[in-house]
Order: C-alpha cells, then sequence, then structure tokens
C-alpha cells in the first residue's frame, strides 16, 4: 500500500490541504457510488477541519458520517469526540440525522456497544460476518505515545484481527475503536499530526523497522497520506 508524507507549517495548512483531500475524496466517490462514507476522528487538529467543512456545499444527503473510536461517554460529554464533531461541523450542515453513524455509548457493556456498532456497519454496507467492508476516507490523529483511534501500546485491541469493533482501553478507561483491518480496508487514510510533542513517536512510527505494539501507528499500513508540521517532523 502507498504511504504519502507531507510537511506543512502549521495547523492551519494541514487542515487546509486535508480540505481539499476530503474534496477530491468526495467528488470521486458521488461519481462512482452516489455516497461517500468519512469516518471522523477526534482531536484538536480535526477540529479545525470540521469547521472548514462546515462551509462546504456538498450534497449532504449523500454523505455519511462514522467515527473511528470512541470514548465510552456520553454525548453531551467534553469528552465526546461525537459531540465535538457535532459542534464544530454537523450542525451546521443540512445532514440528515440517519446519515450520521454515532458509536452506541449507552449499552451496559462496552463490548455489546463494539458489536452493535460492528452490526450497523456490517448492514450499512450490506457485507456479511467476517468481511471487510472500504470506507472511502477515514481521519486518523496520533497520540504523543504513538496510538492512533483507540489502538494503544500494549493492549489486546492491537491483535484483533477478525472484527470491524473492538473495545480498547486508556488508563482503565474503555473506549469503542476501529480495528486494524477495517482500517486498513478504506480506500485512503489521512493523518493529522502537529506538535513538537509527537516528534518521537513520528520517527519511530515512520521508520522502515520498528515495533507495532509500542508505536500502533505503525500498524496503519493502508493507502496513506501523513500531513504533519514542522515541529512533529525531527530534523534529519
Amino acid at each position: 500500500m502507498a504511504r504519502q508524507v507531507e510537511i506543512w507549517n502549521d495547523r492551519a495548512e494541514i487542515a487546509s490541504r486535508a480540505l481539499l483531500l476530503c474534496q477530491i475524496a468526495y467528488d470521486e466517490a458521488i461519481s462512482k457510488d452516489a455516497r461517500f462514507t468519512i469516518v471522523a476522528a477526534g482531536g484538536s487538529t480535526p477540529r479545525v477541519l470540521y469547521e472548514l467543512l462546515a462551509n462546504k456545499e456538498w450534497d449532504w444527503s449523500k454523505v455519511h458520517v462514522f467515527w473511528g473510536d470512541e470514548r465510552y461517554v456520553p454525548v453531551s460529554d467534553p469528552q465526546s469526540n461525537e459531540g465535538m464533531t457535532r459542534q464544530a461541523w454537523l450542525n451546521h450542515v443540512a445532514i440528515p440525522e440517519s446519515n450520521i453513524h454515532a458509536v452506541p455509548t449507552d449499552a451496559t457493556d462496552p463490548a455489546i456497544a463494539a458489536a452493535q456498532y460492528e452490526q450497523h456497519i456490517q448492514e450499512f454496507f450490506g457485507v456479511s460476518a467476517g468481511a471487510f467492508p472500504r470506507f472511502d476516507l477515514i481521519l486518523l490523529g496520533m497520540g504523543d505515545d504513538g496510538h492512533t483511534a483507540s489502538l494503544f501500546p500494549h493492549t489486546k485491541a492491537l491483535k484483533v484481527g477478525d472484527r470491524l469493533v473492538t473495545v480498547g482501553e486508556k488508563d482503565g478507561q474503555p473506549r469503542i475503536t476501529m480495528t486494524v483491518p477495517l482500517i486498513n480496508q478504506a480506500k485512503e487514510i489521512i493523518f493529522m499530526i502537529e506538535g513538537a510533542a509527537k516528534a518521537k513517536a513520528l520517527t519511530a512510527v515512520l521508520a522502515p523497522q520498528g515495533d507495532v505494539n509500542q508505536y500502533p501507528s505503525r500498524l496503519i499500513t493502508g493507502n496513506t497520506i501523513w500531513l504533519c508540521d514542522r515541529t512533529a517532523m525531527k530534523p534529519k
């Protein structure tokens, strides 16, 4: 699979570039399939992109939004990725509520919620158990520790290869996350990385060889475009 790394000056430039890539992916998907499936990410860098997407004059009836991971909190919680995405983007466009495919976080057991989200994705794409559908575009960030989505270092979620969705874990708190093979199946994956705190992990993730358990973002080997700011890229 292809990996492309681009270096930009700051968050604004990353968001502007990501916006163009979203437009290209949208145009291609609409022309081929008459619908566009995009997977949103949490974090401060994607939020800037979402604020730009809120001004797009797309045919929102053909746009379907999913999430790559979610904290196990209500949408009203400040930690909710869905809540942030709605505030910055979805509340400002004419997208049908039925096109917003939120991660359930109200089940008594996170494993039940993960199974529910997996089933929902399967039904949406019309795929059978064991098959991995292809999203048009998946947006991802990366933590200072090299995690992406809720695929954290040395956790069980990294090993899940036969499911679309599983339970991740961070400091004892459950998360719902798409699995590595589902993410890698996407037509295009965009990483948005900024800040000097990411430099050590980013160097390790982009290195020719390395430990995927220590730096889980190395597991994402699909068609990726890495949009990084200069402070996140260590001098060679």
